[in-house]
């Protein structure tokens, strides 16, 4: 019997395998709480940058949706639908990707305009990641190997920002950064101490001391907890989108930027937890998941889907990449959509906690990127590739250099200026197709 349980709990360092269900739900709740936060946080700030203000109903309706949203687009990309969806322990949330296109378009046009090119750019991702075999060979290893790189530079300051207090009046003060150091610390000598899978639940229990030192430091509002009544059901289309070209046009671009950022999430997630190259079929599938999961998320009002580079992080720190086991974080989600008490308690979890877990994951796919650079090996051609994208990549878009991109038009800005991992990618392919294969410098003879 005990063999049996022995096996039972390996099976999480497994794609497919039975978990018991007491042992899986920590696991995956951990994927939840790293994540939720920052699921909820770019719909405020889109709503909020509105020509015609939502009311505060309206986004409460919103942030419950988006729970919904993205547990259903997570269950479709760990049980696909067809051929949408990846079958990897990808955790789906609503994308900062979107935020400053979208913001604009929002400000300019007003939120409905926003859903409707949500839902037009989602079919877009949609139907360009079911075609992906006529594409993707342009997405070499060493390309998608300098984007998971881009994506760990760019974690970077969301992990610092989160530890500080996030964007409250208080950042970086000494209560912030002491709950981010209690955070922390318990994760470490969690990991150090804990013995067999329970060392793998280091984040949770950080997560849960950081909580309850919050509770006591005044931190968490327990008040929020149980406002928006104890049952309410997700509402269709509850804002009436608009369709306009330029806006379409814009969310397009950006939905192209989000497709790379998930070729290169699902691209650590599959070398760092499964010690692989990814398939075609995983990179197809997780696309079209990624898109149609965003035309999904349109429906119920809300911003675009994507895979979360957070638990991208948490997999390659962990190596927990059972399916079954990510899914019940992913019920988690569906019943915090449906339930606002789950959903508020969730939500409630202070930003310098969440940055306490979040620095070292975000650590981690740094040195996935870096290892997948290793694998692509260190050949002249290679070489050229990477220090270009991620020279030109993190040089334009630090903040001090950011008038760079003074003389281009505003819409180039809005998707270039700040987003390291979209001028990586393309500084990344365009270097990929000019460069010739053979780069070798060949050796004298003596």
């Amino acid at each position: 019997m005990k063999e049996n349980a022995n096996c039972s709990i390996s099976n999480i360092y497994k794609l497919d395998g039975r978990v018991p269900i007491g042992k899986a739900i920590p696991f995956g709740l951990q994927h939840i709480l790293a994540m939720f936060v920052s699921n909820l946080a770019p719909i405020t700030m889109i709503a909020g940058a509105a020509k015609v203000p939502v009311t505060g109903a309206e986004l409460g309706m919103l942030l419950q949706n988006a729970m919904f949203a993205a547990g259903i687009a997570t269950m479709i990309q760990l049980y696909p639908l067809w051929k949408i969806g990846s079958r990897l322990p990808v955790v789906m949330g609503v994308s900062f990707t979107f935020v400053t296109v979208l913001s604009t378009i929002s400000a300019n046009y007003g939120y409905p305009a926003v859903i409707g090119a949500v839902l037009i750019g989602g079919l877009f991702e949609g139907t360009l990641g079911l075609s992906a075999k006529y594409w993707r060979k342009i997405i070499s290893p060493i390309v998608a190997a300098s984007v998971v790189t881009a994506i760990g530079f760019s974690l970077f300051t969301v992990g610092a920002r989160s530890f500080g207090g996030g964007y409250a009046t208080d950042f970086g003060s000494v209560s912030n950064l002491l709950l981010g150091l209690i955070t922390l610390a318990t994760c470490l000598l969690w990991n150090m101490f804990a013995k067999g899978y329970l060392k793998q639940l280091s984040v949770l229990a950080g997560l849960i001391v950081g909580y309850i030192v919050a509770i006591f430091m005044g931190k968490v509002d327990l008040s929020m907890i149980m406002s928006g009544g104890i049952v309410a059901l997700p509402h269709l289309l509850p804002i009436k989108p608009e369709f306009h070209a330029g806006a379409i046009m814009s969310a397009c671009i950006i939905f192209l930027v989000s497709a790379a950022e998930t070729i290169g999430d699902t691209s650590a997630l599959v070398a760092g937890g499964l010690g692989r190259e990814i398939t075609g079929e995983e990179i197809s599938g997780s696309l079209a998941c990624d898109g149609y999961g965003s035309f999904i998320s349109g429906l119920f009002g809300c911003p675009p889907v994507t895979s979360f580079s957070q638990n991208v992080g948490l997999v390659a720190m962990t190596k927990v990449v059972n399916r079954f086991t990510i899914m019940t974080g992913a019920v988690a989600m569906i019943l915090a959509g449906l339930f606002p008490p789950i959903g508020n308690f969730f939500a409630s979890l202070p930003q310098s906690v969440l940055g306490g877990c979040t620095i070292m994951m975000f650590g981690t796919i740094l040195t996935s990127g870096m290892q997948m650079i290793a694998n692509c090996g260190f050949t002249q051609r290679n070489i050229t590739i990477v220090a270009m994208a991620l020279s030109i990549g993190i040089g334009f878009t630090t903040t001090s250099e950011s008038g760079i991109w003074a003389e281009f038009s505003p819409v180039v800005q809005s998707v270039f200026s700040a987003n390291v991992v979209a001028v990586v990618f393309v500084v990344a392919i365009i270097m990929n197709l000019i460069l010739p294969k053979n780069m070798e410098v060949e050796k004298l003879d003596k």
